[in-house]
């Protein structure tokens, strides 16, 4: 598991969301309350959501690889145990806790809960199939 693993984790787990959001596009616009302009957000020709999407991605995958080197987390089957654990009992109650401060809906945290579970879970199985 080198550098070479933590990139393609990472741009798996950014690919994930690419398929999680075009499939809940219009769900998560409007519980996002994104602007939207002919069915799309506003700013989506912006690049920079895109790119700090991909590099967050990255750097995960990067904290995970080190943590799976320091227990030993060396199987697809642990991997995905893992990354599930690490998305579902770490991230998400992290989410949920500042949209609901937020008074963001409950819907926009089980749709960005699934994104954040899922990418953690593609993250821990491509990191230790290298």
């Amino acid at each position: 598991m080198g550098i070479l693993a933590v990139i393609v984790a990472g741009v798996a787990a950014f690919a994930f969301g690419a398929v999680w959001y075009m499939a809940m596009a219009s769900q998560w616009m409007a519980a996002s309350g994104v602007p939207v302009k002919d069915g799309k957000p506003a700013n989506s020709s912006n690049p920079v959501p895109y790119i700090t999407g991909l590099i967050a991605c990255i750097l995960v995958a990067g904290m995970m690889r080190h943590m799976f080197v320091l227990g030993g987390i060396d199987t697809v089957a642990k991997g995905l145990v893992s990354g599930l654990g690490l998305g579902l009992f770490i991230v998400l109650p992290w989410f949920a806790t500042c949209y609901a401060f937020a008074a963001r809906p409950a819907k926009l945290t089980m749709i960005d809960g699934v994104y954040v579970t899922g990418g953690c879970t593609v993250i821990g199985i491509v990191l230790t199939l290298f």
